[in-house]
Order: C-alpha cells, then sequence, then structure tokens
C-alpha cells in the first residue's frame, strides 16, 4: 500500500511508558520491570524507549547505569528525559543538564515551557528568560556530543494564548540544534481540527523534524496523532495501552495500526505488525494492570463478536463485521454466545472449539443457554463452562473424558472461637481498636470435606482454608489431584461475585465467576445460586474439570486415570 497523498511515507515510534506512562494511577515499575518493559519495546520494533529522568530519582538512576550493561536493544534506541536549566541560571552549572549527559544515551528529549501562562505563573519568570532557558540546554547538550529532541510542553494551550511566544520558543530551539520539536497537548483537550490547523502552521515555520505527544483527556489523542501526521509530523510520542496521568497518553497500539494499515505509513518493521497484540498483553501483566478488553486492535474482545446478525454475516465474509483482519495485528476472531445467540453463532463457535453439533444438538444448546442465562448465568463471560456445555451436547463429555471423577457430597464447617485471654489490637494511645467492638477476639477456621468416585474407587479428603472456597479447592484437589497429575498445573487466578437482585438482601441470588490458568492459558467459569457456596462449587468444579480435558487434549501422554498412582481411599 502506498501512502496516502501528502502523507509522510514513515514515521518514528516514540515510546513513553518508562516515564511518563508510568505516572498513571496504579502503576509503579520496579527497575527489573523497567528493563522487562523496555525489552518488549524493543521486540515491537518503536524507534526510540524513553527510559526516564535520570537524576530524579534512584529508581531512574540504577535503570540507566543497569541499562547500558543489561539491554541489548537491536531497533530501539534509549533515550534520556530531563528539562531545561532552571531560570536565572547557567547551562554548564545545571544539575538536571548534568545527569542528561552522564545518563549513557545517544539522545535525550527535554521538556520546555512554551505557553506564556506557565512560564509567567508556573516558572515565575520572563518570555526572553524562558526563550533562553530553551536555546541554552539544548546548545549545551549538543556541545556534549548529544542528539536533542525537544518537547515543547503545553504547546497547543499556549499558541492559541500567544502564537508568536510559541513559535519563538521552538524557532530558539532548532537554532540551538534541536532534532525533533515535539508539540505537546499537555492537558489533552485540543481537537483534531485545531491539530491539523497548528501542526500546519508549524510546519510552514520549521525544517527539522516535527513530532506529537497528546494525551488523551478530550478523548482524542490518537485522532490527533494521527492527524498531526497528516500535516506533516514524522514523529509520535506515545505509550503503547495509552498508559498515562490523568485519562491516558496515546495508544500506540492503535497509531501503529491506523497508520501500518489504513494510511500506508510504516511505523514499525512490518513484519513485527503481528507482535502488537502480544506485546500489549505481555506489557499489562508487567505493569499489573489488566488490559482493557475493548482496547482496539489488541483487546480480547477487539473481534468478539455476539449479535446472531453479525455471526451469520462473518460465517459467509470475514470481513463483513471486521474492519482489518485480526491476525495482522496478532490477535484474532471470537464468537460470544448468550441468549442473544442463533444458530449460526453457536455453528461458528463450535467450528472455533472444533466440535461438530448436528442442528438437534445446536437446539438443545440453544435452549439451555436461553433458560440458563434467564436464570442469572452469563456465559459470554465464562468460555469454560459454555465450552463444557458445548462438549456435552456434542457427546465428548462420555466415555473417558465424562469420567474424570463424580462428586458424592461436599460439606463446609465455619467455626469462629473466642480467645479468652487475649485483648483486641491497641492504637497509638493506648486504647484498644473499635474494630468489633461487640465481640471479644476470636480465631474463624474453616473445614470442607469432598467425597468423590473416581473410576470403582470412593475417595474422602478433608481440608482446612483461610474461606469455604479455599476450603472447598484444597479438598477437591486433595480428592482427586493423586488420580490427575495435570492439575498440578491449574491454578485459580480470580474469584469474583455478583449480588443479582439486590432487593432480596441475603437471599438474592448470586453469580460467581473463577479465574483459572495453566501454563498454556487461561479461561472462566461461572455458577449461579442463591446460597453463595453452591455457586462457588458450581464454579470450581467446571473450572478443574475444563482443566483436565484441556490437558487431556493438548499432551500426547496424558495421564489416565485408570493407571494413575492412587491417594488413600475410604470405602
Amino acid at each position: 500500500m502506498s501512502p496516502e497523498h501528502g502523507l509522510p511515507a514513515s514515521v518514528d515510534i516514540y515510546d513513553t511508558t518508562l516515564r511518563d506512562g508510568s505516572q498513571q494511577e496504579g502503576i509503579s515499575l520496579t527497575v527489573d520491570d523497567k528493563l522487562r518493559v523496555a525489552e518488549q519495546l524493543d521486540h515491537l520494533g518503536v524507534a526510540y524507549i524513553e527510559g526516564g529522568w535520570p537524576g530524579a530519582n534512584p529508581k531512574d538512576e540504577e535503570f540507566f547505569a543497569r541499562a547500558v550493561k543489561e539491554l541489548q536493544l537491536k531497533t530501539a534506541t534509549l533515550v534520556a528525559f530531563g528539562s531545561t536549566r532552571r531560570p536565572g541560571g547557567q547551562a554548564s552549572s545545571d544539575e538536571t543538564l548534568r545527569h542528561l549527559v552522564e545518563a549513557g544515551t545517544q539522545v535525550v528529549c527535554i521538556v520546555a515551557k512554551a505557553s506564556d501562562l506557565h512560564v509567567t505563573e508556573a516558572l515565575r519568570t520572563t518570555l526572553d528568560e524562558a526563550v533562553a532557558m530553551a536555546g541554552d540546554s539544548v546548545a549545551y547538550l549538543r556541545e556534549a556530543g548529544l542528539r536533542v529532541f525537544f518537547d515543547a510542553e503545553h504547546f497547543f494551550d499556549g499558541y492559541r494564548r500567544d502564537a508568536n511566544f510559541a513559535l519563538r520558543v521552538l524557532a530558539t530551539a532548532e537554532e540551538a540544534g534541536a532534532e525533533v520539536l515535539v508539540l505537546c497537548d499537555t492537558n489533552g483537550g485540543t481537537l483534531p481540527d485545531e491539530v491539523s490547523r497548528i501542526v500546519a502552521d508549524v510546519r510552514s515555520h520549521s525544517s527539522v523534524t516535527i513530532g506529537g505527544h497528546f494525551h488523551n483527556d478530550g478523548g482524542c489523542s490518537v485522532a490527533n496523532s494521527l492527524e498531526a501526521v497528516r500535516q506533516g509530523a514524522t514523529h509520535v510520542q506515545g505509550c503503547v495501552n495509552g498508559y498515562g496521568e490523568r485519562t491516558g497518553n496515546a495508544d500506540l497500539s492503535a497509531i501503529i495500526a491506523n497508520l501500518s494499515l489504513k494510511m500506508g505509513v510504516k511505523t514499525i518493521p512490518p513484519d513485527r505488525l503481528e507482535r502488537l497484540t502480544s506485546v500489549a498483553h505481555h506489557l499489562a501483566e508487567i505493569v499489573n494492570l489488566t488490559l482493557d478488553p475493548q482496547r482496539p486492535y489488541v483487546g480480547t474482545a477487539a473481534f468478539a463478536h455476539k449479535a446472531g446478525l453479525h455471526t451469520s454475516a462473518l460465517i459467509r465474509r470475514s470481513d463483513a463485521y471486521e474492519h482489518v483482519t485480526p491476525d495482522v495485528v496478532g490477535n484474532g476472531t471470537r464468537v460470544v454466545v448468550s441468549e442473544l445467540a442463533g444458530r449460526s453463532t453457536l455453528q461458528l463457535k463450535a467450528a472455533e472449539l472444533g466440535l461438530e453439533l448436528d442442528s438437534p444438538a445446536l437446539g438443545r444448546v440453544l435452549d439451555s443457554l436461553k433458560h440458563l442465562e434467564h436464570n442469572g448465568y452469563h456465559f459470554e463471560v465464562a468460555d469454560g463452562s459454555l465450552e463444557l456445555l458445548m462438549r456435552a451436547a456434542a457427546g465428548e463429555l462420555g466415555g473417558r473424558l465424562g469420567d474424570l471423577f463424580t462428586i458424592e457430597s461436599f460439606r463446609v464447617i465455619t467455626d469462629w472461637r473466642a480467645r479468652d485471654g487475649v485483648v483486641a489490637d491497641e492504637g497509638d494511645d493506648g486504647v484498644p481498636l473499635l474494630v468489633h467492638p461487640w465481640s471479644s477476639p476470636g480465631e474463624l477456621t474453616t473445614e470442607a470435606t469432598v467425597k468423590a468416585h473416581i473410576g470403582d474407587q470412593r475417595v474422602v479428603a478433608t481440608a482446612e482454608g483461610n474461606g469455604p472456597v479455599n476450603a472447598l479447592d484444597a479438598a477437591l484437589r486433595l480428592a482427586i489431584e493423586p488420580h490427575f497429575a495435570q492439575l498440578r498445573n491449574v491454578h485459580l487466578t480470580d474469584y469474583r461475585v455478583r449480588v443479582l437482585d439486590t432487593s432480596k438482601g441475603t437471599g438474592a441470588v448470586t453469580r460467581v465467576l473463577l479465574d483459572t490458568a495453566d501454563a498454556e492459558g487461561s479461561w472462566s467459569t461461572i455458577g449461579v445460586s442463591e446460597n453463595i457456596i453452591e455457586a462457588s462449587w458450581e464454579a470450581l468444579v467446571d473450572s478443574v474439570v475444563f482443566g483436565l480435558i484441556r490437558a487431556a487434549a493438548g499432551e500426547a501422554t496424558g495421564t489416565d486415570p485408570s493407571s494413575a498412582p492412587t491417594s488413600e481411599v475410604v470405602q
């Protein structure tokens, strides 16, 4: 695909997750985390990775010291970030600039005020001094042999207030040797039409590379980035997954895909575009934030289809409801099944699972779905339970898979006992804390017993836990794990409860969702009941059965229940 008329052939992608992105609420990266993020970004193929602010804190100091020795970047260039010299100071004696020179990177990026409001109110200096700060700092860094990128902070707001001053700051930085002039929408409220007009004006005044750095406070950061490129910007800053303060930075995942697939502009190496989804999810794991499933291009629901009309069309034409082919960005089509599903949806889902369902079987599944969802089940978020339902309809849960084990009964006992002679925790003033003023300090214990049949053996197992679900999980595993070694690799990862009808108080129906994972992936199962223990047990058993089915299908030498070692058996 050739670029649209007037578009650049390529742009440089600059990721700032390690500095600007890590300012997001809930993100706290260790030095090891930062090194892993950098490795993933290099694996994706971005041009520049902003590593942090050397000298600002011990963590960033350690990162740059280790990066020189430990990072083996093949595609990306590491960038150190800082600011201009202080008002009234000298560049040659400025601590921030000294740390940039000593960071060991070939490229540095410095931020300068480009809004008269921020110069007079935040810096409390004159406009002339602000211009001098920009020029002196760039010149000093260039004399030190560094490539300099120049972030014009609050540029769009500043341009609207005083365009002459904002352009004067850019011109001074360019004259001093700045390689890239980055126009920053720091408050994130600029709209695409304004970006178009302002970037075009800057482009007419400058002969160096123009970049864009957009925040998403107005929901337009990706659109603004694309519009900046349309007007000649060839340097785009942002974060994979859109991390950042407040509502985040421009999402590079969407920017890369849109520029590469929709506008014909080269961003990362073309053969790495299929890494986009896996890198996005890997970074989400490192920063310990669940990736928004609706995240464009890379979210788990980005190509998920639920309505029967959509899936019916997808069977005939994959592009009927997908704007790009999912696998070009490393994602895939998913069919989400609910009570809204029609036969075509179920057929597509069955094909996805490798199942053959005839018309009567499809009818049974459809009727079951409508009945169960009416009672509170929600299968579009419980892929494991849905697959078990469909496999049962296909007759695949008979025989070996169906006879994994059967449950005779389960029991949970929870005891609370007051502890004589034990006083309540005291506050700093020595007064007992009023956590539960109506009861004395006590101890809570939970014990569960599971009776199961595995083949012709009856097994009874008892275990303790920190709550009913934990105790049941431990007892079930104690009973069956000796027979199914694969279960050792299956672990619960999340437990969620929702009350479906709050007007009934403690008698309301509850929905329990369990997330479970093994070495190859994860799945969700569901249980619904007026009794939260029963709902939890249903989801728990589904999660275990599904895990064993996955193991049996994925291992050429799976454990056979008939030949596996046995635990103590009670007849």
